[in-house]
């Protein structure tokens, strides 16, 4: 069963990995000269801004090209009737269908993040976030005398689904919404329709009206420090911040 998946999902498979491929190697180039540079170029605004826009864009296109076919497709071809008929029950056919793709559409999102994440590292340091922006990083690592390029912060709702972890959770939720309308609607078109306007909306609802409220706002009161004026701007160099009374 676990073949025959493949073999099914292999052309889609073959595509990911070649776009993830391309991606990484236009990163890999062009990325180690940001932590070097005192102005952002215009080439480099708009790879950050196509990073994103890439990022937010792979979780709707596995639930439509990925998620919704997987049972439409049988129902409206009329092949379930032989597929759900074999030695292998329909229980384990539909599990390993879920748990081979399933595990492909999370693995591409989270590769395609880590790797926009450490490309953009550099620029969303300076642009206006407190903290470092890749999992890994130092905050001495971070590029010291880069000028604010302007770009939208990491906490911006409009940033945030494309950084980090966020987007492996969009992945997964955008597979099983497209399998659930193909099993609902049972035509793959429709489904692959459905797929992507529930998607979209659910991206547009949660950062707008759902984050905002899932956490109180927090206050705190802490005494001025070097360590932690440093905190609000990352780009400080350590041992050199100066304060005055």
């Amino acid at each position: 069963m676990i073949w025959l998946t493949w073999r099914q999902f292999r052309p889609h498979a073959l595509t990911a990995a070649a776009l993830l491929v391309a991606v990484a190697v236009t990163l890999a180039v062009t990325g180690p000269p940001l932590r070097h540079l005192s102005r952002v170029a215009p080439t480099d605004e708009t790879l950050f801004y196509a990073g994103a826009t890439l990022v937010h864009l792979l979780p709707a296109l596995i639930g439509a090209f990925w998620g919704a076919p997987m049972i439409a497709r049988e129902l409206e071809t009329g092949t379930h009737r032989l597929a759900w008929n074999q030695s292998v029950t329909r229980t384990r056919w539909l599990a390993v269908k879920l748990a081979v793709v399933g595990s492909a559409a999370v693995a591409a999102s989270g590769l395609l993040s880590l790797a926009v994440t450490w490309w953009a590292g550099p620029l969303d340091a300076v642009a206006g976030t407190t903290v470092p922006t890749t999992w890994w990083a130092d905050v001495a690592a971070l590029p010291v005398g880069m000028e604010d390029p302007g770009l939208l912060p990491r906490v911006d709702p409009r940033l945030f689904g494309a950084r980090g972890v966020a987007p492996i959770g969009y992945a997964a939720f955008a597979f099983m919404l497209g399998v659930a309308a193909g099993a609902v609607i049972r035509r793959t078109v429709p489904a692959m329709a459905v797929t992507l306007a529930v998607f979209a909306l659910v991206q547009l609802a949660v950062p707008l009206a759902v984050r905002p409220h899932l956490l109180p706002a927090e206050q705190r009161t802490v005494p001025i420090t070097a360590a932690n004026v440093r905190s609000f701007d990352p780009t400080i160099p350590r041992l050199t911040v100066m304060m005055e009374v």
